[in-house]
C-alpha cells in the first residue's frame, strides 16, 4: 500500500497496538479498510505486531506526541489496549496498576479530548466482576473486583461514563473474558514475557514435559478446577471492529461482554491439547491465587443485539490448534517443531 493509498483510509489510533490483542485488532481494521495507527512503548508489545500501519514508539503520558498523531492521521476514533495486565502481579504491586492503568491512561484521555477526538473503544475486562454469584454474567451483574487489576479497569469505564456526561465522549467498553489462539493465518501469536495464560503454558509444559502449575483443585467446579469462558483473540479483534463501527454510526456509549456463553475448565483444556498433540502434559496442583474467581462465563446477548457479534472461531479445538501451530513456527519453545495434529479430529468444547 502506498503513502497516497493510506491517506484514504480512514485511521484508527491504537494504543497497545503491538500487544496481542492490540496487534491482532490492528490486522482486523487494517483488513476492513481502515488505517491502524500504533501508539506503543514497546514494554511487553511484540515489535512485529506493528506492520499494519505506521508505528510510534511512545507513552500515554505524551501529550506533544499524541498531539502530532492526531494532527498528522486525524483518526476517526482511539482504542485503548495500553496497560498492565497480570492480576498476580498487581495484588503485590498496586501502586503500578493505578499509576499506569488508571492515572496515565486519564493522560491519554485528556489528550485525544484536547486534540477533539471523542470516540473510544476501550479493553476492559470480565475481571470488574469479581466471584459472581449469578452466572452468566451480564453487564448489569454486580462489579466487585478481586485485584487491583480488575480496579483500575472497572474505574476508567467510570472515567469514561462520566466524561461522556460532561464532555461528549462517546465509548464502548468492552469487558473481554479470557483471551486465546493465535490469527489462523500465522502472523499473530502469543508472547507475553512472562507468559501467564493458561493455553500457551499447558503447551509449553507438553513440550518441555515442564509440570504445569494449576492453581486450585478444590472450585465448586465438576472437575475442581477454575472454569473460564475462552475467546479466540481474532473474535476480539473482530469484536473491537464492530465496536468502532457502532460508534461512528453514532451509538451512544455502552459497555458490552465479549465472550462465548460457556466455559472450559483447565483440565478440558489440557486435554484439548493433549489430543491435538499427542503429547502428555504433566501438572503439579498449587493452592488458589489470590484474586481467582471459580467461574467466569459471559452473557453475550448485548454484544449481538448492540454490535452484531458473535464469535466465529472460538471452539476449544479451534483455539487449540491456532495455538499450536502458532508455537510450531514460532519456534520460540524448546522442542516446538514436535507439535502435531495426531488427533483424527479436533475436541470440541464441553458446556459447563
Amino acid at each position: 500500500m502506498t503513502n497516497s493509498d493510506e491517506r484514504n483510509l480512514p485511521s484508527v489510533l491504537i494504543a497497545g497496538g503491538a500487544g496481542y490483542i492490540g496487534g491482532h485488532t490492528a490486522k482486523a481494521l487494517h483488513q476492513a479498510g481502515f488505517l491502524p495507527v500504533v501508539l506503543d512503548n514497546l514494554c511487553t508489545g511484540d515489535p512485529t505486531a506493528k506492520r499494519f500501519g505506521p508505528f510510534f514508539r511512545g507513552s500515554l503520558t505524551d501529550s506533544a506526541l499524541i498531539a502530532h498523531i492526531v494532527e498528522t492521521h486525524q483518526p476517526v476514533a482511539a482504542m485503548l489496549f495500553a496497560g498492565h495486565a497480570y492480576v498476580g502481579e498487581s495484588t503485590q504491586n498496586p501502586r503500578r496498576y493505578f499509576r499506569n492503568n488508571v492515572a496515565d491512561t486519564i493522560r491519554f484521555l485528556d489528550s485525544l479530548m484536547d486534540c477533539g477526538l471523542k470516540n473510544v473503544v476501550f479493553s476492559s475486562s470480565c475481571s470488574v466482576y469479581g466471584n459472581p454469584r449469578v452466572l452468566p454474567l451480564r453487564e448489569e451483574s454486580e462489579t466487585i473486583p478481586l485485584s487491583p487489576y480488575g480496579e483500575t479497569k472497572l474505574f476508567l469505564e467510570r472515567v469514561l461514563k462520566w466524561y461522556g456526561n460532561a464532555y461528549g465522549l462517546r465509548s464502548v467498553s468492552l469487558r473481554y473474558f479470557n483471551a486465546a489462539g493465535a490469527d489462523p493465518d500465522g502472523e499473530l501469536g502469543e508472547k507475553h514475557d512472562p507468559e501467564t495464560h493458561l493455553i500457551p503454558l499447558v503447551i509449553q509444559s507438553a513440550l518441555t514435559g515442564t509440570p504445569l502449575q494449576i492453581f486450585g483443585n478444590d472450585y465448586d467446579t465438576p472437575d475442581g478446577t477454575a472454569i473460564r469462558d475462552f475467546t479466540h483473540v481474532s473474535d476480539l479483534a473482530d469484536g473491537h471492529l464492530e465496536a468502532l463501527r457502532y460508534l461512528l454510526d453514532g451509538g451512544q456509549s455502552s459497555i458490552v461482554n465479549l465472550g462465548t456463553g460457556s466455559g472450559n475448565s483447565v483440565l478440558q483444556v489440557i486435554q484439548a491439547v493433549e489430543s491435538y498433540t499427542g503429547l502428555q502434559v504433566p501438572a503439579e496442583y498449587r493452592p488458589r491465587r489470590e484474586g481467582d474467581a471459580a467461574v467466569l462465563v459471559a452473557d453475550t446477548s448485548r454484544a449481538q443485539a448492540v454490535l452484531g457479534w458473535s464469535p466465529k472461531h472460538s471452539s476449544l479445538g479451534t483455539i487449540v490448534q491456532t495455538a499450536c501451530d502458532w508455537a510450531n513456527k514460532s519456534r520460540e519453545l524448546p522442542g516446538s517443531d514436535s507439535i502435531t495434529n495426531r488427533s483424527s479430529s479436533l475436541v470440541e468444547p464441553a458446556s459447563s
